[in-house]
């Protein structure tokens, strides 16, 4: 059998793969691990965010006002909570009527979207254009189109037990987020000693520096991601109150949600306001990608360069490819969670690779 560290490497690869074949095979044991995985992955992935933006405020707390660990968290919990319903109090009531009004607007909206296809179809300018297009058949696409609006008009109402349903997990997810972030924040400093104990005693100093900027790099990133999406959800919320834009506060928040995917989030959250635009007039449609123009270019500019710190280099086409992939597997879950946990786990990688180089170092004399 050929032997060197690049077989050994395809040895393991097989043996694990193989493993997780038969583990499949045996569904009492594969099932529940499944399940378990997928149960934890969001709740610890939220809590890990949190722990970025928690983790300096309570070592303040710690360090100035003299408290205990454990109570530093809980006095955080209580100003958290309390900003919180502050927050809700203020834009909570807007932000659900605007949502009842979205929702009893589809119809409508359905209904102004066919007559917009039809309308389109009736333009002689149009009709030259689909005309030189070979193979196009407008009158069958419009017909598809149609169909498909009224099945999703229609499927509102049966899906209603998926919402509920998505609803609870949801709520079940916020119940367990505090107690996880707790125990990150009260033991999360000790992480990186139990690290330190596998490495010989002589690494220990370049171990700690190894780590040093693994947490640097992902404090970093995830600080300035949501700084920087903050700012820029404000700030189209703003544009779209000064263009008198329908929803303003509902499509604000979506595009800065959609903002944390990198290249093609801040379309993604565009898509929306223009189509809200589009059912107004075609001049309100451009003024909406007019303010979400400007606004991307004040963050890429001036906000992103000065928040982001030291920026996780990711090359467009990885972007891409992750964002097919995961949009494949996961939705709109996967998209926007791709490329962060693609850009933690290469730091995460790249550090633990360097530890495990430090560790199987020869010892000095």
């Amino acid at each position: 059998m050929p032997q060197g560290k690049f077989f050994r490497i395809c040895y393991g690869l097989i043996l694990v793969l193989l493993i997780i074949y038969l583990g499949t095979l045996v569904d009492f044991i594969f099932a529940p691990i499944v399940v378990l995985v997928s149960s934890l992955f969001a709740p610890i992935v939220i809590a890990g965010v949190l722990f970025y933006l928690f983790n300096p405020v309570v070592k303040l707390m710690t360090k100035y006002l003299k408290l205990p660990r454990g109570l530093a968290i809980l006095l955080l919990y209580l100003i958290a909570a309390g900003l919180f319903v502050l927050l809700m109090i203020l834009i909570g009531p807007p932000l659900q009527r605007q949502f009842m009004s979205l929702v009893d607007s589809i119809p409508g909206i359905v209904n102004e979207t066919r007559h917009l296809l039809t309308s389109l179809q009736n333009q002689e300018w149009f009709n030259r254009f689909i005309e030189e297009m070979e193979g196009l058949d407008w009158n069958e696409w419009t017909r598809n189109a149609t169909q498909y609006l009224n099945e999703v008009l229609s499927g509102i109402g049966s899906n209603i037990a998926n919402v509920v349903g998505m609803i609870t997990n949801v709520f079940i997810i916020i119940i367990i987020i505090p107690f996880i972030l707790f125990y990150m924040l009260k033991e999360g400093e000790k992480a990186p000693e139990f690290i330190l104990r596998l490495l010989p005693a002589k690494q220990e100093k370049e171990g700690r520096k190894i780590l040093a900027d693994m947490n640097e790099a992902l404090s970093s990133y995830i600080q300035g991601q949501l700084i920087v999406s903050f700012f820029v959800g404000v700030c189209v919320f703003i544009g779209y109150v000064i263009i008198d834009l329908d929803y303003p506060l509902l499509l604000a928040a979506i595009a800065m949600f959609t903002n944390v995917i990198p290249f093609v989030g801040p379309w993604i959250g565009t898509f929306p306001g223009v189509i809200v635009g589009l059912l107004d007039s075609p001049f309100m449609a451009l003024l909406v990608v007019i303010v979400v123009v400007i606004v991307q270019q004040i963050e890429s500019n001036f906000i992103s360069p000065q928040v982001m710190g030291r920026k996780l280099d990711i090359h467009p086409l990885t972007i891409i490819l992750l964002l097919v992939v995961a949009g494949r597997f996961a939705g709109l879950l996967g998209l926007l969670l791709a490329v962060p946990t693609y850009a933690v786990l290469k730091v995460v990688v790249s550090h633990s690779y360097r530890l495990l180089k430090l560790r199987n170092s020869p010892k000095e004399n």
